[in-house]
């Protein structure tokens, strides 16, 4: 819808590609001036000047840089009023097998990522008198996955930060909302279905299909459908959603796996 986020200003976190470039290009179309981050400094200019705004390479799990992208946005575009958190990094490992630095990398990005980059961004939203944050949780939010325990353990966690956080300041106007993708065609997607594919023998389309097999659409999702939800519930449209979880699955959470596979 255009105009929908006219004037509005949004960092968006794992801004390169993926999720968060469909979001940056999406917020653009809708008049919003976009500042992106990610660690790797090449996509993110890319999509700055794709959609007219401004690049900070970084970690969001250092919380100076967090600081630092925030200011940038008040410096360069007058304030902040959007916040999409979805920076995110995952790892395979059950919890005898996992490297416990790669458990700890994962609960830095995923969950003190998330944390320091709304701290960072609460106090120019409180200064506007309101905002909005969606922050990315994911299927893996909402159960378990195998072999996966650190990144199924941020996500759930995440969810809970989103809560304390929608709790703690929609008193002063700002919403706090997370989105919850099943798989999505995008980088970080494209290799967990490599490798879980691999392990049986499956290209990457194959492993596509069987990954979606049981979810009623049938289908992997595109970054912009995922998207197109975020820029609802940042928009004014979403104006007493707070709280809330909003699964992009594809209808997979709805699925008793057990009695689907007896389905035809």
């Amino acid at each position: 819808m255009s105009g929908r986020l006219q004037d509005k200003v949004a960092v968006i976190t794992g801004g390169g590609t993926g999720i968060g470039a469909a979001t940056a290009r999406r917020f653009a179309a809708a008049g919003a001036k976009v500042v992106v981050t990610g660690r790797r400094l090449e996509p993110i200019e890319a999509v700055a000047r794709e959609v007219g705004g401004i690049a900070l390479a970084g970690d969001v799990s250092d919380a100076a840089h967090c600081d630092a992208l925030a200011a940038l946005a008040v410096d360069t575009y007058g304030g902040l009023d959007i916040l999409v958190a979805n920076a995110g990094v995952e790892l395979f490992g059950s919890a005898v097998d996992v490297d416990l630095d790669q458990w700890r990398e994962v609960l830095r990005v995923n969950l003190d990522g998330v944390l320091f980059s709304a701290r960072s961004a609460l106090g120019p939203m409180r200064k506007r008198g309101g905002g909005a944050i969606v922050v990315m949780g994911s299927v893996a939010s909402l159960f378990g996955v195998p072999s996966f325990v650190s990144y199924v353990t941020s996500k759930h966690a995440v969810i809970g930060l989103m809560r304390s956080l929608a709790v703690d300041y929609g008193p002063e106007g700002i919403r706090v909302n997370a989105v919850c993708p099943a798989f999505t065609r995008t980088e970080m997607g494209d290799r967990a279905l490599e490798a879980m594919g691999g392990q049986v023998g499956l290209t990457l389309e194959e492993a596509a299909l069987r990954a979606t097999r049981n979810y009623p659409l049938r289908r992997t999702a595109e970054p912009s459908e995922v998207a197109s939800v975020i820029e609802f519930l940042v928009s004014d449209d979403a104006s007493f959603v707070t709280g809330a979880t909003i699964p992009v699955d594809g209808g997979a959470c709805i699925v008793d796996l057990g009695m689907a596979e007896f389905s035809g």
